[in-house]
């Protein structure tokens, strides 16, 4: 064998190991897929315990309740994100453009996009907190409180950085013409 094909040869095994190697992040999907089956039990428990002490709750009790399981909602909406998204953009394509449950953002996902719906998500999860504690305000002690809004600007600013550093790779990159 010539030195060039051997070098091509070791250069296209190299690159067939590099790309397959994306299949090592099967399991961690897998790992989120169990994980949201915990969010599932935890949600399905705690409304149970808010039914069976609906009669001595008090409005804000229930309020709390009610939050505590849309925060379960949002994160297990959070996860779901992740393990799809990711999945399709750094594994392999799910091959479901014909289901007709398919989620419409799946079709326009790519690292940037996924980025951007998970900082949304970080921050409506932070919100939900940000209201519990305010509706709690009096139990709550002032430092975390503060601490608390600190974190919520922060994703909020975050959030925003990313949205604009999206702008701007966007406004420079060369525009593919159809």
């Amino acid at each position: 064998m010539q030195a060039s094909n051997l070098n091509h040869y070791k250069t296209n095994i190299l690159g067939k190991i590099i790309f397959g190697s994306r299949w090592l992040q099967l399991p961690i999907y897998l790992g989120l897929i169990i994980v949201q089956g915990v969010y599932a039990y935890k949600f399905l428990a705690a409304l149970f315990t808010m039914m069976m002490s609906l009669t001595t709750l008090t409005e804000t009790q229930i309020m709390l309740s009610v939050l505590g399981l849309i925060d379960v909602v949002m994160i297990a909406n959070l996860l779901l994100m992740v393990t799809v998204g990711g999945y399709e953009t750094f594994v392999s394509r799910l091959r479901i453009n014909t289901h007709p449950d398919q989620p419409e953002w799946l079709d326009h996902v790519n690292a940037t996009v996924l980025k951007v719906k998970l900082s949304m998500a970080i921050i409506s999860i932070s919100s939900i907190h940000l209201l519990q504690t305010f509706i709690n305000a009096d139990k709550m002690n002032e430092t975390t409180m503060k601490w608390q809004v600190i974190i919520h600007l922060s994703f909020l600013v975050s959030a925003a950085a990313l949205a604009y550093t999206d702008k701007l790779l966007h406004s420079v990159a060369p525009q593919h013409h159809k």
